[in-house]
């Protein structure tokens, strides 16, 4: 069976990797919202992760390795009423995209984020990321991972992001509710989506992420920012899956003195305003 949002474009994963299950979440949020495909726009960098926008038939930016936000911060600051997707890998939005993520997260940007989280560079042939574990022998440092890996989630309840997730590729129908909550969210919302690595990394595997993760249980306090800290950095055998934290305030084009109307393409371009600007200055002048 077509769904609405399937593309003809064909992908070159590996069979089993994981971005297959988050392809399948991502039509299933967007077909849950009820959005027409030209009210969505996906964007993304540059990776194996970055070639899901090709599978999914809506408007699609795939930019620079590590340059996904803000081009996605241009699009909605330049129409409001854009529903806004970045859907990327980790070592392009964490890695090459540091500098990104920290700034479109504190400035609050009403724009979801799904980051496909293998611990691994994938295109390039299996170099350590940003999330690799320490010690891990990748491709490039065959001794060893000596860094500590990156925190997202921690990194984005200390900047302020009002809703932080986790989700689990081999679990589609949780990962899309996931999705279609940080779609309708007024603002930042981060969703690091756990997946397997099937060819170049062998430690991460589905059968190691089964032991490893479990659901945060109904009653989780997601206004409880302390709480989420002390989940979003568990790891030794425990990884929660779910909403961390959840707390709305104003998004960046609600604050902004320039960015709410019409969008920029139906406003007055500047010689057209000065034109009649001085229309209405002559008349007043009778």
């Amino acid at each position: 069976m077509v769904g609405r949002f399937d593309s003809e474009c064909e992908n070159a994963w590996c069979p089993g990797c994981g971005n297959f299950g988050i392809l399948s979440a991502v039509k299933k949020a967007l077909e849950e919202t009820g959005k027409q495909k030209h009210e969505v726009v996906l964007v993304s960098g540059i990776g194996q992760a970055a070639k899901l926008p090709h599978s999914v038939n809506v408007n699609v930016f795939n930019g620079l390795h590590g340059r996904a936000l803000p081009a996605a911060a241009a699009i909605k600051m330049a129409n409001q009423g854009l529903t806004v997707v970045v859907t990327s890998g980790d070592g392009d939005i964490y890695g090459e995209g540091g500098n990104h993520f920290l700034h479109n997260v504190r400035r609050n940007v009403d724009i979801a984020l799904f980051v496909h989280d293998n611990k691994v560079y994938g295109l390039t042939k299996g170099q350590p990321s940003p999330t690799s574990d320490p010690g891990w022998t990748g491709s490039l440092q065959r001794s060893g991972v000596i860094s500590g890996p990156f925190p997202p989630l921690a990194v984005a309840l200390a900047l302020g992001c009002g809703f932080v997730a986790r989700g689990y590729s081999a679990d589609v129908d949780f990962t899309a509710g996931l999705m279609l909550q940080a779609i309708r969210f007024p603002g930042f919302a981060l969703v690091d989506i756990l997946q397997p690595c099937v060819t170049f990394n062998k430690k991460n595997t589905y059968d190691w992420y089964g032991r490893m993760t479990y659901k945060l249980p109904s009653d989780h306090d997601v206004t409880d920012r302390e709480k989420a800290f002390t989940l979003a950095l568990e790891g030794e055998g425990r990884i929660p899956l779910g909403v961390l934290y959840r707390k709305e305030k104003p998004a960046f084009g609600e604050r902004h003195p320039q960015v709410p109307g019409l969008p920029l393409g139906e406003r007055e371009t500047p010689e057209e305003a000065v034109r009649a600007l001085l229309r209405r200055r002559l008349a007043a002048a009778g």
